[in-house]
């Protein structure tokens, strides 16, 4: 599985962005999906993951209420809307796929990863 992660870029506190990530390849081998981001110098933190073969979604409580993880299983991408964001939400965006049925996915249980696109919040 392949995954193609676009949309980053930089925006003022407070402003919004949309994060896409197109998967290709043997997607019928996955089962959920997720978004991680790393900040310079901290380590690859969890945001967000959704169902892939069903419905349900799960956030880290830093993105509750302000981001939204959403899918088109048609088009094989998955999304992430993020508003009000906040300088603390500078990163490098990564998505993420799973083969394992567990749910939520722990962070370990990611096979497959894209490169990362950066979003830069200004204050």
């Amino acid at each position: 599985v392949q995954l193609q992660a676009s949309g980053g870029g930089l925006v003022q506190a407070g402003g919004s962005l949309r994060l896409s990530c197109v998967a290709s390849g043997r997607t019928f081998s996955v089962y959920h999906m997720g978004w991680f981001r790393q900040a310079p110098g901290k380590e690859r933190e969890f945001v967000a993951a959704v169902v892939w073969r069903g419905s349900g979604t799960y956030y880290h409580d830093s993105a509750k209420g302000r981001f939204t993880i959403s899918k088109d299983n048609v088009e094989s991408t998955v999304y992430l809307q993020m508003n009000s964001l906040e300088p603390g939400d500078t990163a490098l965006y990564y998505c993420a796929a799973t083969s394992k049925r567990s749910w939520p996915p722990r962070p370990y249980e990611y096979d497959y990863w894209g490169r990362g696109t950066l979003v830069t919040v200004s204050s």
